[in-house]
């Protein structure tokens, strides 16, 4: 049998001794080379960061594109090879890493809360001249979200002229719904076409009441003013040049909301494709004042449409043109008819109508604008609450026809006691259904009219809340 050669016992034990160092000499590599590549990948990762902090706003508007290429585009930390060991552990957090960054502040402040995304609202506020409505649009244009216009239509009726009733009366219902869609999308180009003179390059100093919208007087909009160059409907606070239609519509866009007011819209049917459109979130709050104090507040302000009126008043003719009390009954009719079918609160209305009476915004001027504001879906801004504290508790009634600011408690009922007892009469004959319909009474006597212990409304509640 063949025997392997035999080492001395002396050799054995070296070799068994130097098979062990060998081990632990490669162990003792690995963790040196470990600690090394450790800490090679901390400094990467550090000056990762360092970056990171200063282009935090880089990552965030990267949105889904790949960190790393973010990183290599905008600053050119490192080469590709050299930062693959480090971005194999973080690219799984990098994201969440950036998104830390940018809401934490040096020093680990926290910056405030992101603002709630609410959405994007269209309110129409529908009522007839002389009802207030003025005065409640200012609870929308006091608000810094909202990009509110005044009375867009007039424009297009001084524009486009139908007779009324009739397919006339549709066709002038049907032109104003749609140039109303189009406002409601910021497409304020529309109005070019109704502006006269024509707007020349997007460039106006015509557009009507324009000191009436805030969002049309504030910059960007609010252009330097221009020498020379007469606006009759200038801003109130502040000199602007001509209004710039491009920056008006860009200026909607930007905003969180739209709404406007039009006394110009009187049936609410004709608005169907708008609460359906589903570019749009409408939201239709139809104002009613007692018609009595409406046809009082016309005679005064608009003096030359109600000669015939004022003839009869003074002159003590019997009666009353038969054309004139049919125009009056027209309209508190379509005022009337508007309402039930909002009231009925149909399918493709459903949540988005709201009936409001003037009387009660101005004794409860802050109720009623929480109430407004809670059915349109928008945060009410202590701005709009501290604006409607000051402009309806002021010692007089601001000058001026269209004034906003009211002691509101007292104004709503001074017309009965300087209208005519005959001249409530006609407007109770022409307008009963309706007035009934809103909580209107009705008197018997010149007595009652003027006897401010006699309330001429009847208190609804929450019937009014749809």
């Amino acid at each position: 049998m063949d025997k392997g050669l035999i080492l001395p016992q002396d050799c054995r034990d070296f070799l068994h001794s130097l098979r062990m160092r060998s081990k632990y000499a490669l162990f003792l590599a690995f963790v040196v080379v470990v600690f090394v590549f450790i800490e090679k990948e901390n400094k990467i990762i550090s000056r990762v960061s360092d970056k990171l902090k200063l282009i935090p706003q880089a990552l965030a508007d990267a949105n889904s594109t790949d960190p790393a290429l973010v990183l290599a585009e905008n600053v050119s930390l490192l080469s590709l090879s050299e930062l693959d060991s480090a971005f194999s552990q973080l690219q799984s957090r990098l994201r969440n890493f950036s998104l830390e960054l940018g809401v934490e502040q040096a020093q680990g402040e926290k910056s405030p809360p992101a603002k709630v995304a609410w959405p994007r609202r269209h309110v129409l506020l529908m009522a007839t001249t002389r009802t207030g409505s003025s005065f409640v649009g200012e609870f929308f244009n006091q608000q810094g979200n909202i990009f509110y216009l005044f009375e867009p239509l007039w424009h297009v009726e001084r524009t486009v002229t139908f007779e009324s009733g009739g397919a006339n009366a549709a066709g002038s219902a049907l032109v104003y719904r749609d140039v109303l869609k189009q406002l409601f999308l910021c497409d304020l180009y529309i109005l070019e076409h109704f502006i006269n003179p024509l707007p020349e390059q997007h460039l106006t100093p015509f557009m009507f009441r324009r000191g009436s919208s805030r969002s049309l007087c504030e910059e960007p909009v609010c252009t330097p003013f221009v020498k020379k160059v007469f606006e009759k409907y200038h801003c109130k606070d502040r000199r602007c040049g001509p209004l710039n239609v491009t920056l008006a519509a860009e200026a909607c866009r930007r905003k969180e909301h739209m709404a406007l007011k039009a006394v110009r819209i009187r049936q609410l049917e004709f608005l169907q494709p708008l609460a359906e459109d589903p570019r749009l979130d409408l939201r239709i709050i139809q104002l009613v004042r007692d018609p009595r104090a409406v046809l009082a507040s016309r005679i005064v302000a608009f003096a030359g449409k109600y000669e015939t009126w004022k003839k009869w008043l003074t002159q003590g003719q019997d009666r009353l043109s038969e054309e004139e009390v049919q125009r009056l009954r027209g309209n508190c009719e379509n005022i009337r008819l508007s309402a039930e079918l909002g009231l009925r609160q149909p399918s493709w209305l459903r949540g988005r109508y709201l009936l409001v009476r003037y009387e009660d915004v101005a004794r409860w001027p802050l109720q009623k604008a929480r109430e407004m504001y809670r059915f349109a879906g928008i945060p009410l801004t202590p701005q709009v609450e501290d604006w409607i504290q000051k402009n309806t508790q002021a010692a007089s009634d601001g000058s001026g026809i269209y004034s906003t600011q009211k002691n509101s408690s007292e104004q709503f009922e001074k017309w009965r006691f300087s209208m005519p007892f005959k001249l409530a009469q006609v407007v109770q004959s022409a307008c009963g259904p309706a007035m009934r319909l809103f909580g209107y009474k009705l008197v018997q006597d010149a007595a009652s009219l003027t006897n401010r212990s006699i309330s001429l409304l009847e208190e609804r509640g929450t019937f009014w809340v749809t």
